[in-house]
């Protein structure tokens, strides 16, 4: 038998390592003195081999010991390669994510501009497709909407925060008569008028970049955004939205205006 000093020579592990592994039931000395000394055999050592190569492959305390207890390794195996996979993806994404921002600043403009990826909720909204000759055609537009729909349902209430967005459905970018939907999250269905219909929104993970100004230079953030969406090995799943967060109706300054890009995607 070996004393602890000299089993912890041996192991090449410090005696407070055998020390801990004693106390939480991992690896307890052959035998224990009078004077509390304690004495370990070479079959320990091979144990002690054993939870060393677990423990060097990422695996807790608490796992190591089931295993030791006589739980299924294999299982306990899969799950913490199954961990240690998902963990390398998300450092790999944060790399990259890294990398795109330092290359941005060869650019001045997309400093102005960071993606982050957003899980966006199911909603109930009310919409209305429709072609508008150009985008100033907004300002009247989206009013007269939320007015016909306020008329025929009097009780109904935006949600909070507020969440109106339009959709583009073209395929290509248009300077005029644009293809678009406007939609406007509410509380619950009503009752539809004319073209205005409600309709369930799917939940949507989406990268989204914050746009502060004029809408005359949104393409500037749609620019960045489909770079890094390119840049960061992701796929446009859907048709981006444009939700309008601050404007004309609460901001003086056409340079506070807040706008927010969401481009539904997933990894390649």
């Amino acid at each position: 038998m070996f004393r602890i000093g000299e089993f912890s020579k041996l192991s090449k592990m410090t005696v407070k390592t055998l020390r801990y592994y004693d106390e939480v039931g991992l690896l307890a000395p052959e035998k224990v003195d009078l004077a509390r000394y304690r004495y370990y055999t070479t079959d320990q050592l091979v144990k002690l081999h054993y939870i060393q190569s677990l423990r060097q492959a990422g695996l807790s305390i608490e796992e190591i010991g089931n295993i030791l207890s006589g739980k299924d390794a294999e299982e306990i195996l899969i799950r913490r390669k199954l961990q240690l996979e998902t963990d390398i993806a998300e450092k790999t994404d944060q790399l990259s994510r890294i990398d795109f921002i330092l290359q941005g600043k060869e650019e001045d403009y997309f400093m102005n501009y960071q993606a982050t990826i957003k899980e966006i909720p199911e909603c109930i909204v009310y919409s209305k497709k429709m072609t508008i000759p150009n985008y100033d055609a907004y300002f009247t537009e989206i009013p007269a909407i939320g007015a016909e729909c306020a008329a025929a349902n009097p009780d109904l209430k935006c949600t909070v925060p507020g969440y109106c967005f339009v959709i583009y459905l073209d395929g290509e970018y248009r300077e005029k008569d644009i293809n678009v939907e406007y939609c406007e999250a509410v509380d619950r269905f009503g009752n539809e008028v004319g073209d205005i219909k409600f309709k369930k929104m799917p939940a949507i993970t989406a990268v989204s970049v914050m746009h502060k100004g004029p809408y005359s230079d949104l393409g500037k953030a749609y620019a960045f955004v489909f770079k890094w969406i390119e840049e960061n090995n992701y796929i446009v799943t859907g048709s981006p939205r444009e939700s309008y967060i601050d404007g004309i109706w609460n901001k003086e300054s056409i340079d506070e205006w807040l706008t927010e890009l969401q481009v539904p995607v997933q990894k390649k």
